[in-house]
């Protein structure tokens, strides 16, 4: 009976010895559970505060002198987050290049100023890859650049070097000795296929570029540069085609600024000046600077069909008193 005693008290001790080690594990899990979701939502709080004040600092505004706008783009010109000393020293060593086809700092200086006025984001379209690309892209860097140029080959290798570039090739079709014949032939289509409105994306004007990508036509460009293609000798295929494609373009704006600012580079030769003068118009012109010409031309109404009011009516008044 002792024995059978003593087994019976042993069995009844066993079932609440389980029950007291199942309590101590149970508080021993839930002090662990406790621990780890206070340390998940430490961390969760934590990441987000840095993730805020990261979103914050980036938001923080940028100031330059005279001027102050956000860093995300809101306000102010497409190169004023740049600091007039950068610009002012960027132009200082791209001016000064050993390159001999380098643009001097009074002529790069007029189209940095005007980038610097660009409403942001600056649309920023340019005829030739040049020493100054690199410059352009970094004055601009707020904004969108297009770089057009001849040499196709040219353009795919500098895109691999500077993927940040935004290069296309066009073919021109038209040769410097022609630019007399050229311009006669757009004038006498003024009101067909060489109108000074149109997208000339469906245009057969000999003179017009219109196998650039379709998005290049639907950009209301703020600034146009003309350096390129090869200006120089008769076999090369001058300019006309960008000037006379920059002039229409500027027109044909259907929303943004309504002017566009055209520098025409080289613009002594007498390719660059005769097209100029004809499609850009001397009325247009608002500064000669050494060997690059500053035009500013207006929006005009879709059913416009002259390039140089002045022209006009200057023909008007000799044929009147002519009479």
């Amino acid at each position: 009976m002792k024995n059978s005693n003593s087994n019976t008290k042993l069995i009844l001790l066993h079932p609440y010895i389980q029950k007291q080690g199942s309590s101590s594990r149970l508080w021993l899990l839930a002090f662990i559970s406790f621990f780890t979701i206070a340390f998940l939502l430490t961390l969760i709080y934590t990441r987000e505060s840095v993730s805020g004040r990261t979103t914050a600092a980036v938001r923080t505004t940028v100031r330059g002198p005279g001027s102050s706008v956000s860093a995300f783009g809101g306000g102010g010109g497409g190169g004023a987050l740049l600091p007039t000393t950068v610009i002012n020293t960027l132009l200082h060593y791209a001016s000064r290049s050993n390159d001999s086809f380098h643009m001097t700092y009074a002529e790069l200086k007029p189209i940095s100023d005007v980038l610097r006025k660009c409403s942001s984001p600056c649309n920023f379209l340019v005829f030739g890859l040049t020493q100054e690309t690199l410059l352009w892209k970094a004055l601009n860097h707020n904004g969108r650049t297009v770089f057009i140029d001849e040499n196709r080959y040219y353009a795919a290798y500098f895109e691999e070097l500077h993927p940040e570039i935004d290069a296309y090739d066009v073919q021109y079709t038209t040769k410097a000795s022609e630019t007399r014949e050229l311009i006669a032939s757009a004038k006498a289509q003024i009101r067909n296929e060489c109108r000074p409105v149109q997208n000339l994306l469906f245009s057969d004007c000999k003179l017009g570029i219109n196998d650039l990508p379709n998005h290049v036509y639907e950009v209301d460009w703020d600034l146009i540069l003309i350096d390129g293609p090869r200006g120089e000798g008769d076999e090369g295929p001058g300019r006309m085609q960008p000037i006379f494609t920059s002039g229409v373009l500027a027109r044909s704006k259907k929303g943004g600024n309504p002017k566009t600012h055209i520098f025409v580079h080289d613009y002594y030769r007498d390719v660059e000046k005769m097209s100029g003068d004809e499609f850009l118009c001397k009325e247009n012109l608002v500064e000669l600077n050494g060997v690059l010409a500053h035009f500013v031309v207006e929006r005009m109404e879709e059913n416009s069909y002259q390039y140089c009011r002045n022209k006009n009516i200057n023909t008007s008044r000799k044929a009147s008193s002519s009479s």
